[in-house]
């Protein structure tokens, strides 16, 4: 249930702050976290007393886990018409990020995950410390990542992005500098200067470092090389033929995940290389979700993951080979209801 103190609104000097503030359950977002986020930006955006935007997140764990997935999981078993109407706030309000007309930095500390990725990833200032976590997850529980984060990962170096989404790795602060989901370094001990600064924008150059180096850069080789088969198929096979350790425990990672899901993520990745802007990738996005929300694999996931925990999912189809072309088409169906449609 939301309460009004879910995401804080104020503001410090010139600078709105937005303030993500469900610390228990790391922050995870609801229906009405995301409108709230919506209308202060809006409200904002034509503000002449504020120049720019600092979203972060309560607590010490991080700035957010994603969406409420347990809400997701009980709303799909009734329908998912809940879960449709999450995503047509939470699409547009990613685009809206995206190209806002006033400097938005996302202090992107700690564990920064689906979701949370969508309202920082598409930032114009995304910040990370020694403490980040960033990752594309839904794989994990027999979903897709989703609030563009197949664009980010589509455009991510080589095939890291793809080795990111199939495998729901998690990336340090230099893996996230390296593939594009941040911009800036700042060494979690710097921080109070930051969030004590009325002026973030100016403040943020003095603190910002040299990040770590990107353990997946190191390894980029035998990623570029696996993952840029056609198949999940040949992917696996890739992987297993290489002998390194690495890649056998992505096989492992791979195994472990819903066998439709592995296939609509790379289609929906390859797909996305060629669109021409974040805002169709959502729409694309948007239509992946809602079949999603439909299938048998999102709500055997989340309750394999997050409800039973017993981390032993049971898909359905189980094998790579049962998945066909016709069942991932059907995921890049128009959904019920009809398409998003985004400003281009």
């Amino acid at each position: 249930m939301d309460t009004p103190q879910d995401v804080l609104i104020d503001r410090v000097g010139r600078t709105g702050r937005i303030t993500l503030n469900r610390p228990r359950a790391l922050n995870s977002l609801t229906h009405g976290m995301l409108e709230t986020v919506r209308t202060a930006l809006d409200a904002w955006a034509s503000d002449d007393r504020i120049s720019a935007v600092l979203l972060t997140g309560a607590g010490e764990r991080g700035l957010c886990a994603g969406a409420d997935i347990r809400a997701i999981h009980d709303d799909a078993k009734l329908g998912g018409a809940g879960g449709r109407a999450f995503f047509r706030v939470e699409y547009p309000l990613n685009e809206l990020i995206s190209r806002y007309p006033k400097p938005y930095l996302a202090l992107m500390d700690g564990i920064t995950m689906g979701g949370g990725v969508g309202l920082s990833a598409h930032a114009a200032t995304r910040i990370v410390t020694e403490r980040s976590t960033v990752a594309m997850p839904e794989t994990r529980i027999g979903l897709v990542p989703d609030v563009g984060g197949s664009r980010l990962l589509a455009l991510a170096p080589g095939e890291l992005g793809t080795h990111l989404a199939l495998t729901a790795a998690t990336m340090t602060a230099g893996d996230a500098l390296h593939c594009g989901f941040a911009d800036h370094f700042v060494p979690s001990a710097a921080l109070p200067a930051l969030l004590d600064s009325d002026d973030p924008v100016a403040a943020l150059a003095p603190l910002t470092e040299t990040a770590p180096a990107s353990e997946l850069a190191r390894q980029s080789e035998w990623i570029d090389h696996c993952y840029a088969a056609d198949s999940v198929e040949e992917i696996l096979e890739r992987l297993r033929a290489t002998g390194l350790p690495e890649a056998k425990e992505a096989v492992e990672q791979l195994l472990g995940k819903s066998p439709t899901m592995l296939k609509v993520t790379l289609a929906a990745l390859r797909r996305a290389r060629a669109l021409p802007s974040l805002a169709a990738t959502l729409e694309q996005e948007y239509r992946i979700s809602c079949a999603a929300l439909a299938h048998h694999d999102l709500v055997e996931g989340i309750r394999a993951q997050v409800v039973d925990k017993d981390r032993d999912p049971r898909w359905s189809p189980a094998s790579l080979s049962e998945v066909t072309a016709a069942d991932v088409a059907r995921f890049f169906a128009t959904p019920e209801g009809g398409d998003l449609r985004l400003p281009r």
